[in-house]
This record gives C-alpha cells, structure tokens and sequence, in this order.
C-alpha cells in the first residue's frame, strides 16, 4: 500500500479526482467528513445510547456520544502525531499538499463515527439482534437466506451497520453521508465479510465490516485506496494503516475511561485507581499536585489525563515502527498488543470486567434490552414479511403505522426486508427503543 493512495479524498458520486493542493485550506474534505458525521441524525442519537451501563441516569457515566467524542479528540493527537513522522519519512506526501492536520482529521472523523451503527442497550444489544435470529423466532428465515446473508443477521455487527450508515444511498442523498475514501478506510477496522468468521488470528479478522447488501460499495472504497486483498477467494482485506490508530484511539478511552466510571459510581474502590494506574503515570505524575486535589473525581480525572497521554506516546512508536510492515499487509496485531503498557492495560481491563461489564446492575439492564429487541425484531419483521405475502392483519398495519417512512420500504427480496427491521432497530435510542416496546405491549 502506499500512502498517496492512502489518502484518497475521493467520495461516492465523485466523477472526477480530487486533488489535496486543490483543496480550499479553510475547508479540506476531511474536516467536511467530521461535520457531516457531527450533523447526522445517526450521530446525535448516540447521546441516549449506552456506552457500558444501560439506561443509567447518573451524571458520571459516558453514553456513547461523550466516548465518541473523547475518542475522537485522542485519536486527532494519535493522527497528527503520526501523521509528522510519516510526513517526514515521505517528503513526496507534503509537496502534494498534504499536512499532519489532514492525518489528524481522517481519524477524528473516523473516531467520532466508530460506534455509529450500534445498536441501544451497549454491545449487548449487538448480541441481541444475532440471538433472535439464530435461536429466537427469526430463526424461521433461516432456509430462505443465503449463507453469507444469514451469517449477517446471527452475528449483527455494529462496524458493519456503521459502514451501512455512512455510505448507503437514499432517495435524494446518494453515497449516503458522502464520507472521504480515506475516512472510510480508517473507520474499517474489519475489512472482510462475515464468513469466513475467524479465518486466521489477525486482529483484522476478528469480526467483519460489511454487510453482503454493502458488498459493492465496499469494493469500491478498497480498490480506491489500493488496500491489499488477502489470499482466497473471500472478500477479506488488511487494514488501511490509519484503521490501527482509530482502534487504538478506542482501545485507550475504554480501558482507562470506562475503569474512571466504575471508580466514580463506587464500584471500584478508589485506592484502585492509583495502584493500577501508577505504573503508566508513573514518569508523569506531579506527586504535590496529586496530593493538593480534593475530590476523588479530581484525582481520578488527573490520573486519567496522565495516563492517556502516556499511551498516546507509547502508541505512536509502536505505529512508526512497524509502519512498513503495516504497509505492507503483515502486521496482524492491533498497536495496544505491542505498547509498553500492555499488562497495565489488561490488569485495568479486568478490573472493569469484573467489577463493571458483569455487575449486577449492567447484568438486569442488559436482559431488559434483550427483551425489548426482540419483541421490535418479532413484531416489525412479521408485520413487514406479512404485508408483503399479502397476509397483513389489523395488528401487522398497527404496527407498521409506527414505522418510519424512510424504513418502510418494499422489497421482493427477504434479506433486504430484514436488514432494513434491523437497521431500524439499531438506529434506535435507549429511550426509544424502551418507549417503542412499551406502547406494542399495550396493544
């Protein structure tokens, strides 16, 4: 791969190229990617949408809109940082216009859109959907569905559903929310299908990143950006090089922000946050100031700051190197595997684990949201499959009166049927989706 192509400023419609010394510096095409995903509707949902605890009303826990944004800001630093040194290294790179600022705002674009397409109620709402249609009622579609579509429905995919919401057209916004191919390329974490489903260890094959509906656009972005197709006749690509930074932008705020939650509601005790996180801090730490802050939110807000920053630090090394390897489709780890802080990491991640993603509270929330989509999932799917076979009865069009236009949308094919129920759903807030199950069970 190589950078040039890399950094494609390319978007869906576009019928000619787009040249970076071209581009109007008050208004770059990667800094328009941030304010389209800023603006979206799918964006601004993700402010009553659970980031770790479901529908919790506490003032201390991040929903995923407050995560994507903190993500976003960590991996802008990652980005210009790394974008420097690459720079450096490829002086061809500047005299074609590009600068660290086009580096930071490809992944902060990516970042702030990485959670986009999940669905409420946290990753459990993911597993969710996937529930209903391998083991619950939807599992009655199975023999109508190709493998690789089936696949899709029974391990539903937020990276995949994401990749959906930024590029699927609609009637009178074609290319969807017309994202730079080079953001694109970063948001792709998983640039393969869902089957095969774990062909090799590499961090890149752990979950896919499209949808078979999604397959053409998909090919698209990858051709444009020269990323190298692995061997097989599967669909299944290594990673742009940016796609590394963007995971490790999320891989930093969930492990020591998620461990700042659980410390701040009580689950973790306080003494906690210094003993694991003295070792990353440790370099840093203004052991006078520390002692003059008077709050546990202070302390554990300073230890926070310190600690992300030294991550950041570490991560950029690691980037730059293995950058040729990166490159060259042979690095197969993400950057937080290979930093400094790997065992401080895991040792926080445990914690949160135990104390946390598996407490009580977390646990019975979680059911709920399993409830309340499945009964989204049974009622609209039936309804929609029902009118379409001609079998609609007076609850079917009930039910289908409250469904969105833009969702209501005839298709003689059954994948697409319910690939659109699905994405409905996990377009869903917390809130509304609670709402939504809650007015159906009445009736």
């Amino acid at each position: 791969m190589n950078w040039i192509q890399l950094l494609s400023l390319k978007k869906q419609g576009d019928t000619k190229s787009r040249i970076r010394k071209e581009e109007k510096e008050s208004r770059v095409g990667f800094e328009v990617d941030y304010d389209r995903i800023i603006f979206s509707n799918a964006f601004r949902s993700l402010q009553d949408k659970t980031q770790v605890i479901p529908l919790s009303k506490t003032d201390f826990v991040h929903t995923r809109l407050t995560h994507s944004l903190e993500v976003s800001v960590v991996g802008r630093s990652l980005g210009r940082l790394v974008g420097e040194q690459v720079l450096a290294k490829y002086p061809s790179l500047t005299e074609l216009g590009y600068t660290i600022n086009d580096f930071g705002a490809i992944v902060a674009a990516a970042c702030l859109s990485h959670d986009i397409g999940n669905p409420p109620f946290g990753h459990s709402g993911e597993k969710a959907i996937g529930d209903y249609f391998k083991h619950g009622n939807g599992e009655r579609y199975r023999l109508d569905l190709q493998p690789k579509e089936w696949q899709d429905l029974i391990d539903f995919e937020g990276n995949a559903n994401g990749f959906n919401v930024l590029t699927a057209s609609r009637p009178g916004s074609e290319g969807g929310l017309r994202i730079s191919y080079a953001t694109l390329g970063a948001f792709m974490k998983y640039p393969k299908e869902s089957l095969p489903k774990k062909p090799t260890l590499e961090i890149s094959d752990k979950k896919f990143g499209f949808f078979q509906r999604d397959k053409e656009a998909f090919l698209d972005v990858v051709t444009e950006l020269g990323l190298i197709k692995k061997e097989g006749d599967d669909i299944r690509y290594h990673r742009h090089p940016l796609a590394y930074i963007v995971e490790a932008a999320d891989d930093i705020c969930y492990t020591i922000i998620d461990f700042e939650d659980g410390i701040n509601l009580g689950w973790i005790p306080e003494e906690h946050a210094l003993e694991f996180l003295i070792k990353i801090v440790q370099n840093n730490i203004n052991s006078a100031k520390y002692a003059q802050l008077k709050t546990k939110a202070e302390r554990v807000s300073y230890l926070r700051a310190l600690a992300i920053g030294s991550l950041i630090s570490d991560v950029v090394t690691v980037f730059m190197e293995n950058e040729e390897s990166i490159l060259e489709g042979t690095f197969g780890h993400s950057l937080t595997d290979k930093c400094s802080y790997v065992a401080q990491m895991k040792d926080i991640i445990n914690i949160s684990i135990s104390n946390v993603y598996e407490s009580k509270e977390v646990i019975q929330k979680e059911l709920v949201g399993y409830q309340v989509l499945h009964t989204l999932l049974d009622k609209f799917s039936t309804a929609v499959n029902n009118e379409h076979d001609g079998t609609l009865t007076h609850y079917d069009s009930l039910i289908l009166k409250m469904l969105p236009e833009q969702y209501h949308i005839e298709s003689e094919n059954l994948y697409e049927r319910l690939m659109n129920i699905c994405k409905f759903v996990s377009m869903l807030t917390d809130g509304k989706a609670l709402d939504l199950y809650q007015a159906i069970k009445v009736k």
